[in-house]
């Protein structure tokens, strides 16, 4: 270990102050962004990051409300700018804005578009403000920006930018302009939410000069220079807090459940963590080879990456017990990520990505599950994977567009039920209000309910997943990317496995279908329903330990049956909803 001592041009008040200063930075470009958004997968669903890096491509701050695998991977589309900028021989320059989504140079994926604002001081460059979110289309094989799940190379998923200036020293670069709008469907919203992006970055850099100036160039550097070290201190003492040794875990994505070729369903994820005094590598060697012509790799850097780095943080330093812990490039500093090139976590170009997405929650389960060996009281049990849905249709050759991120579920934890219907993990996307789809798409939303008597049974219980029904008031279309059918989320301590996912389609004139997780684009008619079944998650403990009152709650507020109460939990409960204590405690002993 070789962490440097606080430097003697701040201390460390001061430099709190600054780290302090930074996050609200980048907690205001999200706002900014979120209000000045046209599209709801932004405004509504929070599926954006914003974050300021500096020169060196470190992350220094990121906005705290929005998604992990957005706001993570920015320094990644620095660093992959920079390289690429420099292949080129450009410069930055005072007025530039440089747009970039390649999923091979530091992107999380296609539709995840980046923009990057340098932020230059007396003239020098000394940070960038940058902002991602998702957009609901890129021009890819099909309407949407999600579920192209038959997607054979990066070149089939859409617009690819390679670190492409939009603005060349405040003039707008116009030919590129007019590309972004000739390519991309619902091109009105796509790119008013760019130009949201560009201004919120913008503003950030602005703040960012402010707070130089306050302090001084060499006072923020050095401070810059302490939070980090603190933060890698944390991550350091954490990790050296475990026993040294190395702990693995297996699990499963359902791939392409419909495909006569086994190399294509039922791949594994495999996670081995080795533990080192300070030091931790986490290996995922064993993982399944990439598939070279289905879109569900993902890159290393901006989704394998952050699925690792966010669960070993959020697993060690819990804010419930540690506090406020700064998000910076020193948390990750001590951990180490090895995958072998050509599998699944580390593909070759140009194996496509777009549908990376649930395949790196998953992955981020099976950190969790690795680290439930070394650390049982600080994991859940296993998560419920989430499901995206791009709907879509043609009004007088005018596309509409709409994403909709389904919630999943998280697994009891020691001493907490899971929670119901949210996005997990690396995910944590908000919910898209019924009012806000209804008044703007023809859809109308059936059904928005808890999935009552599917979740894993344990002390804890896992969480409830959602059943939500989508109707299509006019002709359109559908893809959808999810996973979780084929395999169920983990028990763990003795609990029970939890529910797997659904998703059926009724077609109007009654020839609907039970659907696999993956779904090209369909075309369907008004009338047809999308019926989506979200998973339950993994119980922690034995059910026989969890205390009879709650079992008796659960059951009143309508969560499990009488019958499962008897059948999982040894609970005896009456007809007119009473707990019989002495035909419980007998059950319970037999």
């Amino acid at each position: 270990m070789n962490i440097q001592k606080n430097s003697p041009a701040v201390d460390h008040v001061t430099a709190s102050v600054i780290q302090g200063a930074l996050e609200n930075i980048a907690i205001e470009m999200g706002y900014k962004l979120m209000r000045m958004s046209y599209s709801s997968i932004i405004r509504e669903s929070e599926d954006f990051g914003a974050g300021l890096v500096d020169l060196a491509g470190r992350g220094l701050a990121e906005s705290a409300q929005s998604t992990p695998l957005q706001s993570g991977p920015i320094p990644g589309y620095v660093r992959g700018v920079q390289k690429i900028m420099a292949e080129r021989g450009e410069e930055f320059r005072p007025g530039d804005v440089v747009m970039h989504n390649d999923a091979y140079a530091g992107a999380s994926h296609v539709p995840d578009v980046g923009f990057i604002v340098p932020v230059f001081y007396d003239g020098e460059l000394i940070a960038f403000s940058a902002i991602t979110a998702h957009h609901l289309d890129i021009g890819s094989l099909t309407p949407g920006s999600c579920g192209i799940v038959d997607a054979i190379d990066a070149y089939a998923e859409g617009l690819q930018f390679k670190a492409i200036k939009l603005y060349e020293q405040g003039e707008k670069v116009m030919p590129v302009w007019h590309i972004l709008r000739d390519n991309i469907r619902v091109s009105d919203l796509v790119v008013g939410d760019m130009e949201a992006q560009i201004a919120a970055a913008r503003i950030g850099g602005e703040r960012l000069v402010e707070l130089v100036d306050r302090y001084g160039k060499t006072i923020f550097q050095a401070a810059c220079e302490d939070v980090m070290n603190h933060s890698e201190r944390l991550m350091r003492q954490a990790i050296a807090a475990l026993p040294d040794g190395t702990y693995s875990a297996t699990t499963y994505i359902d791939g392409f459940l419909d495909h006569p070729d086994p190399a294509y369903r039922e791949l594994p994820l495999c996670v081995s963590i080795s533990v080192a005094g300070d030091e931790m590598v986490v290996d995922l060697t064993g993982t399944a080879k990439q598939i070279d012509d289905k879109p569900i790799n993902m890159p290393l850097h901006g989704t394998v990456d952050i699925a690792v780095w966010l669960t070993v943080r959020s697993v060690l330093l819990d804010t419930a017990v540690h506090g406020h812990i700064p998000v910076n490039d020193g948390l990750v500093r001590p951990i180490k990520i090895v995958a072998p090139e050509g599998c699944l976590a580390n593909p070759i170009f140009p194996a496509p990505t777009i549908a990376r997405f649930c395949p790196g929650n998953q992955l981020a389960d099976t950190v969790m599950k690795a680290l439930a060996e070394v650390a049982p009281s600080q994991v859940s049990a296993g998560i419920g994977n989430l499901r995206v849905i791009a709907f879509s249709g043609l009004r007088d050759s005018e596309h509409w567009v709409h994403m909709e991120i389904f919630e999943g579920s998280y697994g009891g934890r020691d001493g907490k039920d899971g929670m119901d219907a949210v996005d997990t993990l690396y995910a944590n996307t908000r919910n898209n209000p019924i009012e806000d789809i209804e008044s703007h798409l023809p859809l109308r939303v059936g059904r928005y309910e808890l999935r009552e008597d599917v979740c894993g049974a344990g002390q804890w219980r896992g969480g409830l997943g959602s059943v939500r029904e989508f109707e299509y008031l006019e002709d359109g279309g559908a893809s959808i990317e999810g996973e979780g059918h084929k395999f169920p989320p983990w028990g763990f301590r003795g609990g029970n496995d939890g529910g797997s996912a659904g998703l059926r389609l009724d077609r109007e004139d009654g020839k609907g279908s039970e659907l696999p997780s993956k779904l090209p684009h369909t075309a369907v008619q008004a009338g047809d329903k999308f019926v989506c079944v979200g998973p339950a998650g993994g119980g922690y403990g034995d059910p026989i330990l969890r205390a009879p009152q709650q079992v008796l709650e659960d059951v009143t507020d309508g969560l499990i049956s009488i019958d499962t109460a008897a059948n999982d939990y040894g609970v005896i409960i009456t007809a007119d909803l009473n707990l019989d204590e002495a035909a419980t405690a007998q059950r319970r002993a037999d």
